[in-house]
C-alpha cells in the first residue's frame, strides 16, 4: 500500500504525522500537569486562608459585640478577594466555586480539556462555640487558565508555523527533485520506444544528474546499436537478395531450357506417334507435367526476384501482381490505389515494397478466409505508405507475425522503416511505413 503512493504524498504525510504527534504530546503535557502547578500555587494563598480563620475567631473570642466584628470583617473582604465568608446558618445560599469571568476567561472546551483540581479549602468560624460560618479560600482561575490557554496556543502556532516551513521546504525540495526525475523517466519511454536521438536535460541533485547523464550513455550506446543492427540486416538482406537473384538465374537458364526441350520432345513424340503407334494417354500427361513444371518455375522464379521490376518500374510490377492475385483468386473481390509515382523507386526499397504486397496477398489468400480485399501504396512525403487490408478472420493474437511477415518486417527494419499489424473495425490491416531517403523519385 505505502509503495503506491506518490512521492509527494510520502514525504509530506509523515511529516504532517510527526506534527500533529508533536500537537498531541504537547495537549497531553499540558492536562497532566495542570492540576500539580495550579495546587502548588494556590498552597501559600491556602496557609494566608487557614491564618486569617485562625485570626478572626481570636478576635471573635474577645470582642464584646462579636456579630458586628463579624460583619464588618465580611464588608472588608469585598466580593473581589479569594478569601470569603460563607455563612452556615439557616437561609443562607449554598457554597458555590467562582465561576470563571471577564476578559481572562478561556473557551470552556479547553477548561473542560484540562483536569482543575478543587481548590478551595474552608476553615470553621465560632462565635460562643458554636459555628457560625467558614472561611473559604475561593481562588480566582481565570488568570491561570488564560495563562496556559496562551501557552497552547503558542504552541500550536509554532507547531503551525514549523508545519507550513517545513512543508514549503519539503514541496520545494520534492518540485526540484521530481521534476528530472519526470524528465529522466520521459526520457526512458523514449529510448524504449526507439527515440535515441532526444537527449535527456541533466538537471536537479547530483545523483540524478548522473542518472541522466547515464540515460544519455545509454541511448548513444543503443543509438549505434541500432544503427549497427541496421547495417547488418541491410547486408544481410542484400545478400539474400543476391543469392535469390543467383538462384533464380540459375533456374531460368538451367532449369528453363531443360524444361523447354523436355516440351519439344514430347510434341515430336506426340506428333510421330501415328507412325509408332498410339501412345494415347501416357503423351497428355507427360505434357501437362510439363506445362506445370514449367508453371511452377516460372512461381518460384517470381518469388526469387521479380526480375521485371527493373524493366516494368515498380507500379506496373504491382499492377501486374494483383492482376494475377484476381486470377488466382476470383472469389476475392480486390481493390487497390496504386501511385504511378512509385515507378521511380528502384532498388532494395522497390524490393521491399513489392515483396510487402505480395507476402501479404498470400497470407490474405491462405489464411483469412476474406472475401474483399484493398491495397494502397503512395507516396506522401518523404516517406511511402502501403496499407493492405481484408475483411477475414483476422490474426492469431499469439501469433502476430509469421514467418513471411517476419521476414519482410526484418527488410523493413533494414531500411529503418515500420511493419505493424492490427485488427479494427472487423478488418485486419497491415500496414508499412518506409522513409525515402536518398532514394531518387522519377518526374
Amino acid at each position: 500500500m505505502w509503495h503506491r503512493l506518490s512521492f509527494r504524498t510520502q514525504l509530506f504525510l509523515p511529516l504532517g504525522m510527526s506534527f500533529i504527534a508533536a500537537l498531541l504530546m504537547g495537549g497531553i503535557l499540558l492536562h497532566l500537569f495542570t492540576t500539580g502547578q495550579l495546587a502548588e500555587e494556590s498552597e501559600p494563598a491556602q496557609r494566608s486562608t487557614q491564618a486569617v480563620a485562625e485570626a478572626l475567631n481570636s478576635a471573635l473570642r474577645s470582642s464584646d459585640n462579636p456579630r458586628r466584628t463579624l460583619d464588618d470583617f465580611v464588608r472588608m473582604l469585598g466580593a473581589s478577594s479569594d478569601i470569603q465568608f460563607h455563612s452556615v446558618e439557616a437561609g443562607s445560599p449554598p457554597f458555590a466555586p467562582r465561576p470563571l469571568r471577564g476578559p481572562h476567561s478561556p473557551p470552556r472546551w479547553f477548561v473542560n480539556l484540562l483536569t482543575i483540581p478543587a481548590l478551595h479549602i474552608a476553615f470553621p468560624v465560632t462565635i460562643d462555640s458554636r459555628r457560625v460560618g467558614d472561611i473559604v479560600f475561593v481562588p480566582d482561575l481565570s488568570a491561570d487558565l488564560f495563562e496556559k490557554w496562551i501557552g497552547f496556543l503558542a504552541l500550536t502556532s509554532l507547531i503551525a508555523v514549523l508545519m507550513v516551513l517545513t512543508g514549503t521546504i519539503a514541496y520545494l525540495f520534492a518540485r526540484s527533485a521530481l521534476q528530472p526525475l519526470q524528465a529522466l523517466g520521459a526520457g526512458l519511454t523514449r529510448i524504449r520506444r526507439g527515440d535515441y536521438a532526444t537527449p535527456i536535460p541533466v538537471a536537479g541533485p547530483p545523483e540524478i544528474r548522473r542518472s541522466c547523464e547515464e540515460a544519455n550513455a545509454l541511448a548513444s550506446t543503443l543509438a549505434q546499436l541500432n544503427q549497427d543492427n541496421r547495417d547488418l540486416l541491410h547486408r544481410l538482406v542484400s545478400l539474400q537478395d543476391n543469392e535469390r537473384r543467383d538462384l533464380a538465374r540459375e533456374l531460368h537458364d538451367e532449369l528453363g531450357p531443360l524444361l523447354f526441350s523436355i516440351r519439344a520432345g514430347t510434341i515430336a513424340l506426340s506428333e510421330a506417334s501415328p507412325q509408332t503407334g498410339n501412345p494415347g494417354n501416357s503423351v497428355q500427361e507427360m505434357m501437362r507435367s510439363v506445362e506445370a513444371l514449367q508453371q511452377t518455375n516460372r512461381r518460384i522464379l517470381d518469388r526469387l526476384r521479380p526480375l521485371y521490376i527493373e524493366e516494368l518500374g515498380l507500379e506496373a510490377s504491382v499492377q501486374t501482381l494483383l492482376g494475377n492475385f484476381r486470377r488466382q483468386a476470383p472469389h476475392i473481390g480486390l481493390t487497390a490505389t496504386i501511385d504511378p509515382d512509385l515507378n521511380g523507386i528502384d532498388g532494395p526499397l522497390a524490393q521491399t515494397v513489392y515483396r510487402v504486397i505480395q507476402e501479404t496477398l498470400t497470407n490474405v489468400l491462405r489464411h483469412a478466409g476474406a472475401r474483399n480485399a484493398h491495397v494502397e501504396a503512395a507516396i506522401a512525403g518523404d516517406v511511402l505508405a502501403v496499407e493492405v487490408s481484408d475483411d477475414g478472420s483476422g490474426f492469431p493474437a499469439d501469433n502476430v507475425f509469421g514467418r513471411g511477415l517476419t521476414g519482410m518486417h526484418e527488410r523493413v527494419r533494414a531500411l529503418s522503416g515500420s511493419l505493424s499489424l492490427l485488427r479494427a473495425d472487423e478488418r485486419t490491416y497491415v500496414r508499412c511505413r518506409l522513409p525515402l531517403g536518398e532514394v531518387p523519385i522519377s518526374s
